[in-house]
């Protein structure tokens, strides 16, 4: 008698909640589409008229399919600027990593110490470091190429990596120093006094626990310095070292005044696609250290 009581009493009740949940899932699946659409559409538009024929590759995207076919003849024009579409891709390869590689570096060796230890004058310093950030960096680009111009840096690819370097440690030593303070002290204690110390136990021990963060890091400064353009057109005089970034201003101006628009959609899509494809392999570690590191 009580169960059928409370099956008469249950059942109505959870059929309405049963069709209001599952009305609320297709409408997010549906406006998560939309939205995803949204954003892919540009993407899509640019490829395919990467592989438009040159009399179609300046026409509106509509058909965005090309009516002749897939042509790759604008990735082979590309290739005619410069020293080649590969040696400038190099170029900017090199920059991009040398960059994420020695932010990680400092920035992780940075974190830890304000995150850990005890010196003088510990918040001035930290707050310092973050007040560059408001500097706008049009406005010491003059002292910058002085500098590297007495240090024997000027047009290299060495000083274009110090300067990104630069740009982006206040952010990145930030984020790790908030990684290592979400890290409980007790982990880092025993293992201490398990006879683990120094640098065996930030990159053994605390290294795994604030990977997210390092990856973070990483990432915005893998493409900061692969998309940053100002820097390297004022730094870089030597056509043969000019990164991408630099090397689409000469395509976007054309020869004779004709912009080759399938040469500058095929340039897009070659800056684009290890963009994308970075950002895709790391995107799980990159949002659990932008809400578990980088915001407390």
């Amino acid at each position: 008698m009580t169960l059928a009581l409370e099956q008469t009493r249950s059942s109505p009740a959870r059929r309405p909640r049963r069709k209001g949940a599952r009305l609320h899932a297709v409408l997010f699946h549906v406006a998560g589409v939309l939205v995803a659409l949204l954003f892919l559409a540009p993407i899509a538009f640019v490829v395919l008229a990467s592989l438009r024929p040159p009399a179609e590759a300046g026409t509106p995207p509509l058909p965005p399919w090309p009516t002749t076919g897939l042509d790759t003849a604008s990735y082979a024009r590309l290739d005619a600027f410069g020293a080649g579409i590969l040696h400038h891709a190099g170029n900017s390869l090199f920059v991009s990593l040398g960059t994420a590689a020695v932010t990680i570096l400092v920035s992780v060796l940075a974190g830890y110490g304000f995150s850990r230890f005890r010196f003088p004058m510990k918040g001035l310093a930290f707050v310092l470091i973050l007040s560059t950030i408001m500097i706008p960096f049009q406005s010491i680009l003059t002292p910058i190429f002085l500098i590297l111009a007495k240090l024997g840096l000027q047009n290299t690819l060495t000083g274009l990596v110090l300067i990104y370097v630069t740009l982006q440690l206040p952010f990145s030593v930030f984020m790790m120093r908030n990684a290592f303070d979400a890290v409980p002290k007790e982990i880092e204690e025993a293992a201490r006094i398990e006879g683990v110390k120094g640098f065996r136990l930030l990159v053994f021990v605390l290294g795994p626990l604030v990977l997210p963060g390092i990856v973070s890091v990483g990432l915005f400064a893998f493409l900061n310095a692969w998309n940053e353009f100002l820097a390297a057109l004022v730094l870089l005089t030597d056509q043969s070292k000019f990164t991408l970034p630099v090397l689409m201003t000469a395509v976007r101006s054309g020869r004779f005044g004709a912009i080759d628009w399938g040469a500058v959609q095929a340039g897009v899509t070659v800056m684009m696609v290890p963009c994308l494809l970075l950002f895709l392999a790391l995107q799980r570690f990159y949002i659990r250290g932008l809400t578990a590191g980088a915001v407390k």
